[in-house]
């Protein structure tokens, strides 16, 4: 990790001393001219690779058109891609805006201002669960709750009561007059690909129907693909109330949305949200162009077809491997590794060997394919892996033996 003296970016990023100058479907290529297999996709955002050509014809039409208008006017586009998504999920209403984390203060926003509309301001708290990440902005670093990440900003923001993950009982009991609603990943992502069972997620949604609380999922890193369906929530076979996506929503051009049915948006009136570049023209052409590429017949088939692929090889490594590896998790291409060695290690020993993944929590790392890779990609990522394994494997041998 560096941080280099002559950078004028402020420095909140360890970031690694490689840097890339252009990308093609799984590859990145830096800017020593090496070629790197990419299982971070940006951090699951560029979900159909780097430069897809539908994605940059898009774009590059786009650009010679129209970047940006504000929300004054309408948007015709923007239209569009919201009734494709509304078509395709549980929601009536769409708002579009930048990032994840502008999704979900939308959710919070709709949640709370639900309960005021009905003639009860009073209910505002949302339950939350140990090990999520709902973003970085102060309200959803408190819906997080993480202690490293709330450090020094202040007192946290009120209104979120977290549980353990996966504990009904726990939930039950944090239910009280206050409560607006539950708030949950189908995933867990940065908390190390962990979930539930689809019997948990169905509890929390009579919960909710049982106490007039909405049901807000987080589908920021699952959503679009990611799990094997465009939402994750399809194959739980429960339906939240309202959602937030971004990440791959874009393909790699920043875009968030939170998705709502009409009864949860019944209290968002003009001028109680808004955003300046929200739903801008260049962000909503990349949006309608990667449901164009995700919605044509057979392209979930090809997620579910390697996801099962790259499972069953990592579960072989692992076996072979038990002093290095020791789980494999995820659905879909949202897999991560269990590591018995801590997962900074192996993350950068993915990366000597040209294999880029993502580190997170429960010491997991992230095998975040695009979800274009092929059947000769995973082989690769997987001959990366077994010669990391090697490496660190006979470096607690030298550790045990010392």
């Amino acid at each position: 990790m560096t941080n280099s003296a002559t950078s004028h970016l402020l420095p909140v990023f360890a970031r690694v001393d490689l840097g890339f100058e252009r990308g093609e479907g799984a590859w990145l290529f830096a800017t020593n001219g090496e070629r790197y297999l990419d299982f971070t996709s940006g951090v699951a955002v560029n979900a159909l690779g780097h430069c897809h050509p539908h994605l940059v014809k898009a774009l590059q039409e786009q650009a010679t058109k129209l970047w940006h208008m504000s929300n004054l006017f309408k948007s015709p586009d923007g239209d569009k891609l919201a009734a494709r998504l509304c078509e395709q999920s549980f929601a009536d209403y769409v708002f579009f805006c930048n990032s994840g984390a502008e999704a979900m203060e939308c959710v919070i926003k709709v949640v709370r201002r639900w309960h005021a509309s009905k003639g009860h301001p009073e209910r505002y708290r949302m339950i939350t669960f140990e090990g999520a990440f709902h973003g970085r902005t102060l309200a959803t670093l408190a819906a997080t709750g993480s202690a490293k990440y709330l450090e020094g900003f202040g007192p946290p923001m009120d209104g979120f009561d977290q549980v353990p993950h996966g504990d009904l009982e726990a939930v039950k009991k944090a239910i009280g007059p206050q409560t607006a609603g539950i708030l949950i990943e189908p995933v867990q992502g940065e908390g190390g690909v962990r979930t539930a069972p689809n019997s948990f997620f169905k509890a929390l949604r009579e919960l909710c129907d049982k106490h007039g609380l909405l049901l807000a999922f987080d589908e920021v890193q699952t959503g679009m693909g990611r799990t094997g369906d465009l939402f994750a929530y399809r194959r739980l076979g429960v339906t939240p109330d309202v959602m937030s996506l971004a990440k791959a929503l874009g393909g790699g051009f920043p875009i968030g949305a939170c998705l709502a049915t009409a009864e949860a948006a019944s209290g968002m009136t003009p001028g109680s949200h808004g955003s300046t570049f929200g739903g801008n023209p260049l962000a909503i052409a990349a949006a309608n162009a990667v449901l164009d590429v995700m919605l044509k017949p057979g392209f979930f088939d090809h997620v579910q077809k390697m996801s099962l692929l790259l499972k069953q090889k990592l579960a072989s490594v692992v076996d072979r491997y038990p002093t290095v590896l020791s789980e494999v998790r995820g659905e879909g291409l949202l897999v991560g590794v269990k590591a018995v060695v801590p997962s900074g290690d192996l993350v950068n020993a993915l990366r000597d060997q040209k294999l880029l993944t993502v580190g997170a929590g429960d010491n997991v790392v992230r095998f975040l394919a695009p979800l274009i890779v092929n059947e000769a990609e995973i082989d690769h990522s997987i001959g990366c892996l077994e010669r990391a394994c090697a490496v660190l494997s006979a470096t607690e041998k030298k550790k045990a033996a010392g």
